[in-house]
């Protein structure tokens, strides 16, 4: 975007969770500099706070863990009224963790992918939708990546994870069909921001090698990405958009042979 103090977001409530890094940052951030009001949610307390200064009265914090059963709902019944009236959801609360092949990985790390990228992102378009649908207005967007189309060792449980929100959000569209509530799965490729510190447990050295010798893409190169799709027309919905480093492609097709 040319301009990020375009007043694209005002009188637009946003809902960002998984807000105190990434993506999930860089999108509060932008929604509050075009005018809009934000609430972030996340674990991170003294994250939240910070932003929570910075929203100066526009954005409400909110910790959350949505790996709790309630945490959705619990959401929405602690907002003030002047913020209850969710517009965007920005669905993005989601980690990676290890790359170790199938056989060797630890299951409590499959478990607490699935309960993040999938459960949790469910439990909060379950709260947000019946709002949305009664107002007749509302965009959710759904933070999957190009690891739910395009396998690759290590991914196993996390690509999986990824296909889930795609396809999840193409069935909420079905869904609210007749609704001009919108829904759109947002898929990145490399990406360089805390994902892969989380995915090596703080091992900064590995997580730079993932981006070694290449441009990889910002947070503030997919919220760019989000913000055109947030100011699309009223009858124009972005079902799914994947974007990658122009350094990055598809791998040809792996084969094991034999040795001679």
């Amino acid at each position: 975007m040319t301009n990020r103090t375009e007043t694209w977001a005002q009188g637009r409530i946003a809902l960002v969770t998984g807000a105190t890094s990434g993506f999930g940052q860089a999108m509060a951030r932008r929604v509050l500099a075009a005018g809009g009001r934000v609430i972030a949610t996340g674990r991170r307390v003294e994250r939240l706070a910070a932003l929570e200064t910075e929203g100066a009265g526009r954005l409400v914090a909110r910790p959350l863990d949505l790996r709790e059963a309630d945490a959705g709902h619990r959401l929405i019944d602690s907002l003030p009224e002047d913020f209850a009236a969710i517009d965007i959801a920005f669905n993005n609360a989601g980690l990676a963790l290890g790359l170790e092949p199938a056989q060797r990985a630890d299951l409590a790390d499959w478990e607490q992918m699935i309960e993040t990228n999938v459960t949790g992102l469910v439990r909060v378009a379950h709260a947000v939708l019946p709002g949305m649908v009664a107002r007749g207005r509302g965009h959710i967007i759904n933070m999957s990546s190009v690891a739910g189309s395009y396998p690759y060792p290590g991914g196993n449980v996390y690509g999986a994870t990824k296909a889930f929100v795609r396809q999840f959000s193409l069935n909420l569209r079905a869904d609210l069909l007749g609704t001009p509530v919108k829904v759109t799965s947002v898929e990145p490729g490399a990406c360089e921001t805390e994902f892969s510190q989380v995915r090596f447990r703080g091992d900064e050295t590995a997580a730079a090698n993932v981006y070694k010798g290449m441009k990889p893409l910002s947070a503030e190169d997919v919220v760019d990405t989000v913000e055109a799709v947030l100011r699309l027309p009223e009858h124009l919905n972005v079902n799914t958009i994947e974007i990658m480093p122009v350094a990055q492609a598809f791998s040809p097709f792996a084969i094991a042979r034999d040795p001679e």
